[in-house]
């Protein structure tokens, strides 16, 4: 699996496009406009930036060739013509992932590979969209996956053990520790055990226990974690959480996600990776 399309371009998926690329693969880069594609040089300004320190293997010469391997382009058929393997990285919404997986099925090769990276969403949910279900399952991404490196394979009952290693495989070469999930789970391994997590912290804020920085601090110091609730939805960014809460039955869920969208995502602050989130960045 040489030729990778990622769809969708935002904090995950551009982060997968620049590490296959990275990793040698040659990728290109889907998105819904030209004028969302256009920032992408920004972004992997930013990603090389972050490669440099934290990867010692890194070069200034490697980070360029990395970028040289990337082909963007705004045209759905234009961009999975050549592809083996098809990562998907759009909203965390079924509908929007179930639509936009009939678009694909209509203009990729029969022989494409389909994986989505959702977050929390079953495979079997939007199988059926994707007119290949045997050649569809889920490959999913830690949030910076030059660092925290795992490749979660989760298929669902249709998929083709055949297609389940390859997948496996293919996380393999762009440098992931391939995690088997070997029972379809909302969540898989990280986020089954991240989400609840993260909910409680907000949970907390919301109804005013205490101030972000008050409840990274509390963890922090009485685990040893590196990071609290809100350092890591700042990692994550912000319309992960927000589609999440909005598409909750929790109304303190729903609650944290207006404050998103009012106090953060109107104003520009979507995480880490724009400078600012719950906190600022350099």
């Amino acid at each position: 699996m040489q030729n990778l399309t990622v769809l969708g371009t935002g904090v995950l998926g551009s982060q997968i496009i620049f590490q296959s690329a990275y990793a040698g693969k040659d990728v290109v880069a889907y998105d819904l406009s030209d004028e969302i594609l256009a920032k992408l040089a920004d972004r992997w300004e930013y990603l090389k930036a972050a490669y440099l320190r934290d990867l010692p293997d890194a070069t200034p010469e490697k980070l360029d060739a990395a970028v040289a391997r990337i082909r963007t382009s705004a045209d759905l058929a234009d961009a999975v013509k050549d592809a083996d393997i098809v990562i998907e990285a759009v909203p965390e919404r079924l509908d929007i992932k179930q639509q936009t997986w009939e678009d694909v099925a209509k203009v990729a090769p029969e022989t494409t590979v389909f994986c989505t990276n959702s977050s929390t969403l079953l495979p079997s949910d939007i199988a059926p969209f994707t007119g290949r279900p045997e050649k569809f399952l889920a490959l999913h991404f830690a949030n910076e996956v030059w660092k925290f490196n795992t490749g979660e394979v989760m298929g669902h009952a249709g998929t083709d053990p055949q297609v389940f290693e390859q997948v496996a495989q293919f996380a393999e070469e762009i440098g992931m520790v391939p995690i088997r999930v070997r029972k379809e789970q909302p969540g898989y391994v990280l986020n089954s055990l991240l989400v609840p997590f993260l909910n409680a912290g907000a949970a907390l804020f919301v109804k005013g226990v205490a101030s972000p920085e008050d409840i990274d601090r509390t963890w922090k110091i009485a685990t040893g974690a590196p990071s609290g609730p809100f350092e890591i939805f700042d990692v994550v960014g912000m319309m992960t959480p927000y589609n999440l809460g909005m598409s909750s039955s929790d109304p303190v869920q729903q609650e944290f996600a207006e404050i998103l969208k009012r106090d953060y995502i109107d104003k520009g602050y979507l995480g880490k990776g724009s400078g600012r989130g719950f906190y600022t960045y350099e």
